[in-house]
This record gives C-alpha cells, sequence and structure tokens, in this order.
C-alpha cells in the first residue's frame, strides 16, 4: 500500500540521511540509519558483500571508503509503501566515485525495508544491484 505523505517524507529524509553521511564519511552517523538488530541486513554489490548484523556494515563501508577517494551515492525514482510501522521503498539510483585517481559511476537498484521505532525510521534491510550488462532493452534474458 503507497505511503502516506507523512510517512513517505520521513523515509525519504531517513534515506537522505544515509545519502549525505555517506558522502561525508560519517561513520557513526551512517550506522545511526540503521536498526542495531544482530539481523539487519545489507547486500551490496560484490560477490562478498552480504553483511549481517551492524559490525559487518561497520566493516564494509570502511572498506568502501578505504578504497576510494570520495564516493556520493544518490537515488532518483523512489516509490514508497508501507503498512503499519514498516516501509519499503525501491528505488534507481548511482554511486559516483573517485578511486584510484580515476572517476567513474555505477548505476544501482536498491530497495529497501524500514522499521519505525519511536519518532525514527531504521533500515532492517535493504539490497544494492546493478542491472544487468549487455542485456538488450526489450529482452529477459
Amino acid at each position: 500500500m503507497q505511503a502516506d505523505k507523512k510517512t513517505e517524507t520521513e523515509v525519504k529524509a531517513a534515506l537522505r540521511k544515509l545519502t549525505d553521511t555517506y558522502v561525508k564519511r560519517d561513520l557513526q552517523g551512517f550506522l545511526d540509519c540503521f536498526a542495531p538488530d544482530d539481523d539487519v541486513v545489507v547486500y551490496g554489490t560484490g560477490a562478498d558483500e552480504k553483511c549481517i548484523g551492524i559490525e559487518r556494515i561497520r566493516t564494509q563501508v570502511r572498506r568502501d571508503w578505504e578504497q576510494s577517494e570520495s564516493a556520493v551515492m544518490s537515488f532518483s525514482w523512489m516509490p514508497i509503501s508501507a503498512a503499519g510501522g514498516v516501509a519499503w521503498a525501491a528505488a534507481d539510483g548511482a554511486i559516483e566515485f573517485r578511486a584510484n585517481g580515476q572517476d567513474a559511476s555505477i548505476p544501482v537498484r536498491v530497495t529497501f525495508v524500514l522499521e519505525q521505532r519511536g519518532d525514527k525510521w531504521l533500515i532492517v534491510q535493504s539490497h544494492f544491484s546493478m542491472p544487468a550488462s549487455g542485456q538488450e532493452e526489450g529482452r529477459s534474458f
């Protein structure tokens, strides 16, 4: 069910905090976007990027930042749905970064599941992927 305007605004603000703290390399601010649960999950685009628990997320984001001089995460199209204290969003976006003196950008597709805890919306699950390269538009395989 489509989220009401209040929920949509709050969820978008929570996800904006995620992108803002990522670009600033604010580790604690970034981690504060996630539920501090043992089963919080982040799937990244790399084969080994399956993070379960806040400590694994901490390790992953530190690795991201150690391997880049800068990185910006941005989202465009983003429908948000909700039921009770749970919201979910899908987004198209990009990660633009500078690594080894080279600028690059990768398109991403992201899904988020958030729970409302008190007056905050916290991410309990996210999944980043890249569209299949080489797959022609209009083709399924």
